[in-house]
């Protein structure tokens, strides 16, 4: 088994295009090779499903892939991703994403498929659903999945979208400040920060960060340590939540 995976911190960097950014972190993943992606877009919210493969398909399609979402009728979701030759799941809402997985009972069946070598990209939302859980994600909790607990693609969290300090006039607490909070009650999980465009290249053992702004891996105490692109980390030196090693299959 080889499993690879790909999670984004977002789906623009700068003023770039949608995705525009992530060509080379897509072919990084897919290897120009011919694939049918089965598109998750559940974490739309203010736009219609439609809308959300309207503005994913073209892009993809552009880079020699073709994709087609699993919300349409005459579609079932656990055939679409059973029969998928890599999955992609898009940002927007976390906690409505999750939802929707589990409402459509796709959660362990894209781990199972994912583990056994279907490639997946996730890039903001659904770079938070590869992780153990979604206690990471910088959305709100506008709905109630059953469980905190996503998909467990890799052991550590990530905190997408990162950006460092506080804007003038703010008086709420920083990113860095709201993840230490994470790390105080969680230790000694590993947390990984990522700006805009950059992403993790994940196998079955370690991850490889692509994009020239790197990633952050954050200490239990708020500290952190850069890494830079190109840089890899084993998977064997970060540290889940407890139990997370018999968390291969659960079901809600």
């Amino acid at each position: 088994m080889t499993q690879r995976v790909l999670l984004m911190s977002s789906s623009r960097k700068d003023n770039l295009g949608y995705l525009e950014h992530a060509t080379e972190q897509i072919h990084a993943l897919l290897e120009k090779k011919p694939a049918r992606i089965a598109f998750v877009p559940y974490a739309g919210v203010t736009f219609s499903f439609d809308e959300y493969e309207g503005r994913v398909k073209p892009v993809f399609e552009q880079l020699g892939y073709s994709l087609s979402s699993i919300h349409h009728r005459n579609i079932d979701p656990c055939q679409a991703i059973e029969e998928a030759d890599a999955i992609a799941v898009g940002g927007g809402n976390t906690f409505a994403l999750l939802k929707r997985m589990y409402d459509a009972n796709i959660v362990d069946l894209i781990r199972r498929k994912v583990r056994a070598g279907t490639p997946y990209i996730g890039w903001s939302a659904g770079s938070n659903v590869a992780c153990p859980t979604i206690c990471t994600t910088n959305d709100m909790p506008i709905v109630q999945p059953p469980t905190l607990r996503s998909l467990g693609l890799v052991p550590f969290q990530i905190n997408p979208h990162f950006i460092s300090g506080k804007p003038a006039g703010h008086n709420g607490e920083s990113r860095e400040e709201r993840l230490a909070e994470f790390l105080h009650i969680n230790a000694p999980e590993t947390l990984i920060a990522l700006s805009e465009g950059s992403a993790l290249l994940c196998g079955d053992d370690a991850a490889k960060v692509l994009g020239e702004r790197g990633a952050l891996r954050f200490a239990t105490d708020g500290s952190t340590v850069a890494i830079g692109e190109n840089e890899t980390f084993q998977f064997s030196s970060v540290k889940g939540p407890a139990g997370f090693s018999d968390w291969p299959d659960f079901t809600i």
